[in-house]
């Protein structure tokens, strides 16, 4: 598909990736389609079949979600899956309504069992038990790709599914409880410092391994794919490469400039050992990501000072 002169909505531009969507796209001289929450609630169906009657989007890229760290998604499990499933369900039945020529649904690593073989392929979809501390995000987002692939397989629908890496970048959240791992370890790293701190603590051991990758590459990617990808199974997105947790700890305090220890509580748990994507399908489009780590976290950190985050 050609973009340019297509009118593109993003919904949930003002978060993480729809943030970094909008920035990519405007790179690309693409101006897209943007509704700020009070005048869009996507959690009501009536307003979101107006907004889409009205505005009558040609591309919509579904990237706004209710999200949030292990702590949320431990304590708050009727929100991570009701207001998902509302969100998606009506988007996702406002573009069949309204003709929308092809959608893009953000979904989530984590919809992949627990103990899946990795790196994680595609096919490991529903092959066995979710991770339990994420699971109501987890069903909500598997409801929302199987909802594309049931529109594909019955109407023809140009629906399809991507399924990012952990994420971090600009525009993340801080917040110190209901963060994702990147965000919430840059903002200790930084209080240590500030608050010169002998040591910081890190859950486990440090030997777990993750993959992470940085919010402009999959923005990069979502893009790739909406020009060169229309098929019915849903699609890696991440880099390919994993890292220790100590390592990782390691560069961030070497990007926020924090001179003390860094202090592994093995009594808290690792998680498992190894999760990584497996991106080969992506990667045999033509599509690879191109941000270091080093690199990600020094712009994250920059932008995060910049915009007083931290304060």
């Amino acid at each position: 598909m050609n973009l340019k002169g297509k009118k593109i909505f993003i919904a949930g531009h003002n978060g993480l990736v729809g943030s970094s969507l909008v920035r990519e796209m405007n790179s690309l001289g693409i101006k897209p389609l943007t509704v700020e929450k009070e005048d869009l609630d996507l959690l009501y169906q009536d307003r979101v079949e107006k907004w889409f009657k009205e505005n009558r989007p040609e591309v919509v890229v579904l990237a706004a979600a209710r999200v949030g760290g292990i702590y949320a998604n431990n304590n708050y499990p009727v929100q991570f899956i009701l207001e998902n499933l509302r969100i998606q369900t009506n988007v996702i039945e406002s573009c069949f309504k309204y003709k929308v020529q092809k959608l893009l649904f953000l979904g989530s690593s984590c919809i992949y069992p627990k103990a899946s073989p990795q790196p994680i392929k595609e096919e490991y979809l529903l092959s066995s038990k979710l991770e339990p501390t994420n699971e109501s995000y987890a069903v909500a987002k598997i409801a929302g790709l199987k909802l594309c692939q049931a529109y594909r397989k019955q109407y023809g629908c140009n629906f399809f599914a991507v399924m990012p890496t952990n994420i971090y970048g600009p525009n993340d959240n801080f917040h110190p409880v209901n963060s994702h791992v990147p965000a919430a370890l840059m903002r200790r790293f930084h209080f240590a410092k500030i608050e010169k701190k002998e040591s910081v603590d890190v859950w486990g051991t440090g030997k777990a391994r993750r993959e992470f990758m940085y919010v402009d590459d999959l923005a990069k990617s979502c893009v790739f794919l909406l020009k060169n990808y229309s098929g019915y199974d849903p699609i890696n997105s991440g880099t390919g490469v994993d890292i220790s947790i100590k390592e990782f700890v390691e560069v961030m305090r070497e990007v926020t400039g924090f001179k003390g220890d860094i202090v592994f509580d093995k009594s808290k748990p690792d998680g498992t050992i190894l999760k990584r994507l497996d991106t080969s399908i992506i990667n045999d489009l033509g599509w690879r990501a191109n941000t270091d780590l080093k690199s990600g976290l020094i712009k994250t950190y920059d932008w995060a000072i910049k915009n007083k985050i931290f304060e």
